[in-house]
């Protein structure tokens, strides 16, 4: 006896359940637009454009400049000025700021300095004067002096200084009614105003100061100035004890 055999049929495969360990899936993330805020963006706006007026202003101050005159070297007291002392510079002033122009450099050179001018100071018209510091009525002497016949201290025009006779001690003391050195009679001098300062020469330090005092002492001083027996003292200045 035969027996058929009926093919089984195929078998569906189930879905597993869902592991309780596997985690849910990720939601999208969901982008959010920002949102523009108009004042700030205003405000932006004013503050680049403020910044761009003020930047212009500054430029626009900035340009306009000043053809003056300055300093270019030391210039003492009463000293001419001559052109080397002075140079051209362009310069942002204040319009309150009372500057030579450069157009007026010819008439500065050979005026006389007022005040001792620094270098590199803006010139003034106060600062300078036609008056020489040699007045009618007065003479001009050299008086020529060694580094031990005159003060350490620098001299300047303008100066009052006294210029002291200084007698050999020993011709002095051979006069006729010469007594003891405290009986001897106070020195003789002779008030001046300095003029000019030279340079002190290399080898001997000598220095040439030209001063200038009433026309009648002016050959009295140059006699003096002659032997060599002078010194040379600064004044005490008006009002000081």
């Amino acid at each position: 006896m035969s027996t058929s055999t009926r093919p089984s049929a195929p078998r569906t495969a189930l879905p597993r359940p869902a592991s309780p360990q596997a985690g849910s899936a990720a939601a999208p993330r969901v982008v959010r637009q920002r949102r523009r805020r108009p004042g700030l963006i205003a405000l932006s706006i004013a503050l680049i454009a403020a910044g761009g007026l003020s930047g212009a202003l500054l430029f626009t101050a900035s340009g306009q400049r000043s053809s003056v005159l300055v300093v270019a070297q030391d210039v003492p007291v009463g000293n001419a000025i001559t052109e080397a002392d002075l140079a051209p510079a362009s310069l942002a002033l204040d319009p309150a700021v009372n500057a030579v122009p450069v157009a007026k450099k010819a008439s500065m050179v050979g005026q006389r300095a007022a005040v001792t001018l620094k270098s590199g100071s803006l010139l003034s018209p106060g600062q300078v004067t036609s008056t020489s510091l040699v007045k009618p009525g007065e003479q001009l002497v050299g008086v020529a002096l060694k580094p031990s016949q005159l003060p350490a201290s620098r001299l300047s025009p303008g100066q009052r200084v006294l210029i002291v006779s200084t007698p050999d001690p020993a011709q002095a003391g051979a006069a006729p009614g010469a007594g003891k050195p405290g009986d001897m009679a106070p020195p003789q001098t002779l008030a001046a105003t300095v003029v000019a300062v030279g340079v002190a020469a290399p080898a001997t330090g000598v220095v040439v100061v030209d001063v200038a005092l009433p026309a009648a002492s002016g050959p009295t001083l140059a006699a003096r100035v002659a032997t060599g027996a002078v010194a040379l003292i600064v004044a005490a200045q008006d009002g000081a004890s």
